[in-house]
This record gives C-alpha cells, sequence and structure tokens, in this order.
C-alpha cells in the first residue's frame, strides 16, 4: 500500500515539474509575441477568480500550442488573425495584430488574410478587422518614429 502511494506522489511530482515547465516555455512565447509588458500586466492584475485562467492560457496555449515545432509563428499568427476575425473578438484581433507583426507578418500578409476571411467568414467582420488593422499599423508607425 505504502508504494503504490509513493508511486502517485512521483507521479504528480512528475506533472507539477511538467506543467511548471510547460507554463515557463508559455510564458517566454507569450512575452515574445505579445510583448512583456501587456504578458506581465495580464498576469500582475489577475486575483483568485482569473489567475487560473492566465496559468492555462499561458501553459496549454502558448507553451503546449504555440510551442510546437509544426508551424513558424508567423503562420500561427496568420491562422490567429483568421480565427478571431471569424469569431468576431476584436479585442484578440488587435492584441494578435501586434503579435503578428513581432512574428514577421507584414501588411500584406496581414491585408490578404483578411481579404479571404472577407470572404469565407463575412464583408462587415472582415471591415472590423481591417479597421484595428489601420489603428494598430499606425501606433506602431507613431511608436517607431519617436
Amino acid at each position: 500500500m505504502k508504494k503504490g502511494f509513493e508511486e502517485k506522489a512521483c507521479q504528480q511530482r512528475r506533472e507539477i515539474t511538467m506543467t511548471s515547465e510547460l507554463f515557463e516555455k508559455g510564458l517566454q512565447i507569450r512575452r515574445e509575441v505579445l510583448g512583456a509588458e501587456y504578458v506581465d500586466a495580464s498576469i500582475s492584475k489577475a486575483d483568485d477568480f482569473s489567475r487560473p485562467l492566465q496559468e492555462l492560457v499561458t501553459e496549454y496555449c502558448w507553451g503546449t500550442v504555440w510551442g510546437r515545432p509544426g508551424l513558424d509563428r508567423k503562420t500561427r499568427s496568420l491562422l490567429n488573425l483568421a480565427m478571431l476575425t471569424a469569431l468576431n473578438r476584436p479585442h484578440e484581433v488587435k492584441l494578435h495584430l501586434k503579435g503578428a507583426l513581432n512574428n514577421g507578418c507584414s501588411k500584406n500578409d496581414i491585408m490578404e488574410v483578411f481579404l479571404q476571411t472577407a470572404i469565407y467568414c463575412g464583408i462587415p467582420a472582415a471591415v472590423d478587422s481591417f479597421r484595428m488593422a489601420k489603428e494598430i499599423f499606425q501606433e506602431v508607425e507613431s511608436k517607431q518614429e519617436r
């Protein structure tokens, strides 16, 4: 009986270690894509209610999925822009526009994705995403001029 308990405890410690490693990997990727300032603010603002969501997003979204070798970050960003447009998630579109630029996506890449979404997701969704992209492009360009 004691041996089974010890094996279970060892398994739990391995899972915690793995989870911690995935969280750290996800945190690094999340900061590189979205910017450390944004990510650190999101995590520091988390309370007992929202902290589990921040941990889930960081570990699984960023550590597990974004950390996979199958697609490069540029491709993942373009996919996200299309999916977030389809889902009508403007806050996330804005956030991931900045990430897409950080990942090497050009204005032309982003334009092509939004044109594609216009056909498959609807003109209104694409119009909103184009509008947000213009705002983000202007914001980024004005920061670069300073």
